[in-house]
């Protein structure tokens, strides 16, 4: 399989206090790989990283191309689409203003109107709540608005932090189906920070282990499941 991504000695810093030591790992064009691990452990640091958002060291390449010192921007452009934690959906916008600003790095109108249908069919309660401010949707509804927002972009690798925070488990379930069926169907690659290991690995391909800025386990993600002693000694179920 073709690496899409590759994180070699990955080093990331707030200020002078250290947060990442050292990561490295890989994910693969059109896989589903998780990032797991506590609170504070470095998962979202990671995406951040990935983004330029925070200062770092180590080598981070996408398709070969090196993204060290790009700006966002470029690296948006390069086909990475990035869903924080907390949705960061536009509140005062209505639906569909959120999704044609996930657009705006392209120039082809017909098909930002055909992905906007797309978008709706994947997430139809959107399309029923299409003129209704962002602010004014439940918590499910505004991470799915984030999600296909991001989509809107036609990323090659989505970013996604804490998708399932603060929603009701029914409503993570259907979440994640529906990122498994973008995944498998129009073969975006995701890589998923979650701390909701049991799900998170239902749905990836592979998985890492975060603790305190450093990779403790890594593998198969049905491996890692199915192992008693490594999912109490790291995932803590």
């Amino acid at each position: 399989m073709t690496t899409l991504l590759n994180v070699k000695d990955l080093r990331a810093y707030y200020g002078q206090v250290q947060a990442l030591h050292g990561l490295s790992f890989s994910l693969n064009e059109g896989s589903l790989t998780t990032l797991l691990g506590a609170n504070g452990a470095g998962k979202t640091t990671t995406l951040r990283a990935i983004c330029n958002m925070v200062r770092s060291t180590g080598g981070i390449e996408f398709d070969g191309k090196p993204l060290n010192n790009r700006s966002t921007e470029s690296i948006v452009r390069f086909g990475i689409a990035h869903v924080p934690q907390g949705r960061g959906t536009f509140t005062n916008m209505t639906v569909e203003e959120n999704l044609q600003l996930g657009a705006i790095t392209r120039k082809d109108s017909a098909g930002i109107v055909s992905d906007i249908e797309r978008m709706y069919a994947h997430f139809p309660v959107l399309k029923q709540r299409h003129t209704q401010q962002a602010g004014t949707l439940s918590g499910g509804e505004q991470q799915m608005l984030a999600v296909a927002r991001a989509l809107m972009l036609r990323p090659r690798l989505m970013l996604l932090d804490e998708p399932s925070f603060g929603l009701a488990p029914l409503v993570v379930r259907d979440l994640f189906g529906i990122l498994g069926k973008i995944n498998r169907e129009e073969k975006v690659s995701i890589l998923v920070v979650e701390q909701n290991a049991q799900l998170a690995l239902e749905l990836a391909d592979q998985a890492y282990v975060i603790e305190t800025g450093r990779i403790v386990m890594s593998g198969n993600a049905k491996d890692i499941a199915n192992n008693e002693e490594i999912r109490k000694s790291y995932l803590g179920y």
